[in-house]
């Protein structure tokens, strides 16, 4: 004799009924894997996992509450949007490099001033005479240096600065000689002239 479910008696019942619970055993059971699975394509961290599929052994009601407080969006899509706004990133930095930063006008990298504003953009390598960036320290192309005339450029800046606060030297004067009046000076009297012979007495 067959076991009676829910105290049915009749065999064609009795298989509806038996069929039916293990129908919502077998979902139980789905529903585990699938809480597991769509877990793991949502969430990074291994014990957030752990714990949503433990949550969904309770029957149905687990698996309902994983559903509700799940992340929106699967790992791969968040890392291909990731991507897409560094791509974006990107090519706005790109425009905005080629273009003045001045008047944005669109220029090209090999520009030493803006055709427009005639704002510098980047200044000839004394070696080699192609445009490279003021805040570079080696020209990419002949390999040379370029740390020099920024530095000789500082140095002498300090000492016009230096020379332009210093005020401008005095004339000096010399000393004149000063006359000493308590003293009477003797004056030079001329030679009094002697009269001429009278010519009677002769």
């Amino acid at each position: 004799m067959a076991l009676a479910i829910f105290g049915i008696s009749n065999s064609g019942l009795n298989l509806a009924a038996t069929l039916f619970v293990l129908a919502i055993v077998v979902v139980w059971l789905a529903l585990i894997v699938y809480t597991y699975l769509d877990a793991k394509r949502r969430i990074s961290d291994p014990f957030l996992v752990a714990c949503a599929t433990i949550g969904s052994f309770f029957p149905y009601i687990g698996t309902a509450v994983y559903a509700i407080v799940r992340p929106p969006e699967f790992l791969e899509d968040a890392h291909e949007r990731e991507l897409e706004i560094r791509a974006a990133e990107l090519r706005v930095k790109q425009l905005t490099e080629a273009s003045c930063p001045k008047c944005e006008y669109p220029v090209e990298k090999n520009y030493l001033r803006c055709p427009k504003c005639q704002q510098r953009l980047k200044d000839p390598c004394p070696t080699c005479g192609k445009p490279v960036d003021p805040r570079w320290a080696l020209c990419p192309y002949c390999e040379g240096p370029l740390g020099d005339r920024p530095r000789k450029a500082r140095r002498q800046a300090p000492r016009k600065r230096e020379k332009a606060s210093q005020p401008p030297p005095k004339e000096r004067v010399q000393p004149t000689a000063v006359k000493d009046t308590s003293s009477p000076q003797p004056t030079s009297r001329s030679p009094e002239r002697e009269p001429d012979a009278d010519p009677r007495k002769a």
